[in-house]
C-alpha cells in the first residue's frame, strides 16, 4: 500500500496583544466597529475568543488599542527634532488627516467621551507645542484646545463625506454636479457662495485643511 508523504504542518504566529490589535484593525477597516466583535476577531485569528480575552480585557479596551495603534506613528512623525513649533503642529494634522481619512472608524474613537488615552496624547502633542510657540499661559488651552477641535471635525467629516459617497462615483464630476448648483443659486441670497463655487469645483481637500491649519497658527501668532 502507498503511504502518503507527510508534510510538516505550517507553524502559525503566537498569539499576542500586537497580532490581535493589528487583525482588529483590519477588521475595523472592513466592517466597522458594528462588527467588531470577540467572533469575527478570533475567526480571523483562526484561534478562540478565550485566547483574545487572555490578552484583551474586552471591546473597550480592544477599540482604544485600535485607535493608539493608528494614531502613534502621526506623533513619532510630528516628534523631528528639527522642526519648528508650526511645522510639527502642521505635520501632525495633516497626518492625522491622512490616518482618519485611511481609517475612517478613529474619529469617532478619538470623540468618544470620557477622552480616550489616545485622544490625551494627541492634545499633549499638540499642547506643547503650542508651549513652545510661547502663546500666553492663559490663552493655552483656547489654541490648543481650537486646533484639536478643527483636526478632529474636518477629518471626521471629510472621512464620513467619503463613506456615504457612491461606490464607484468620481469626486470630480460629483464636485462640479455641486458647483453648477451653487452657481445658479438666487444672487440677491447667496452672493458669496456664487462666487466660490468655482473655487469648490477644484479644490483639494487636504489642501484646504491644511490652509485652515495655517489660519488657526497665524491667529495663535498674532494673539502673541
Amino acid at each position: 500500500m502507498a503511504t502518503r508523504a507527510r508534510h510538516p504542518e505550517r507553524r502559525q504566529e503566537p498569539l499576542s496583544r500586537e497580532r490581535i490589535v493589528g487583525a482588529a484593525v483590519e477588521l475595523l477597516d472592513a466592517v466597522g466597529e458594528s462588527g467588531l466583535t470577540f467572533r469575527a476577531l478570533a475567526e480571523r485569528l483562526a484561534t478562540g475568543p478565550g485566547a483574545i480575552y487572555w490578552h484583551i480585557a474586552g471591546k473597550t479596551e480592544l477599540l482604544v488599542a485600535a485607535t493608539d495603534a493608528v494614531v502613534a506613528p502621526t506623533l513619532d512623525a510630528a516628534d523631528a527634532a528639527d522642526a519648528t513649533p508650526q511645522e510639527a503642529i502642521r505635520t501632525l494634522a495633516g497626518d492625522l488627516f491622512d490616518a482618519i481619512d485611511d481609517h475612517p472608524w478613529v474619529g469617532a474613537q478619538l470623540n468618544r467621551a470620557p477622552a480616550p488615552p489616545p485622544l490625551l496624547r494627541v492634545l499633549e502633542r499638540i499642547g506643547g507645542r503650542v508651549q513652545a510657540l510661547h502663546v500666553p499661559e492663559a490663552a493655552q488651552f483656547t489654541a490648543a484646545c481650537t486646533l484639536l477641535n478643527y483636526i478632529l471635525g474636518v477629518a471626521g467629516q471629510n472621512a464620513a463625506n467619503a463613506r456615504t459617497a457612491q461606490p464607484g462615483a468620481d469626486r470630480g464630476e460629483f464636485l462640479d454636479a455641486v458647483a453648477s448648483t451653487w452657481a445658479q443659486l438666487d444672487p440677491a441670497q447667496y452672493p458669496f457662495t456664487r462666487t466660490v463655487a468655482g473655487q469648490l469645483r477644484t479644490h483639494d481637500d487636504r489642501e484646504e485643511f491644511l490652509a485652515g491649519i495655517d489660519l488657526i497658527l497665524t491667529g495663535i501668532a498674532a494673539r502673541r
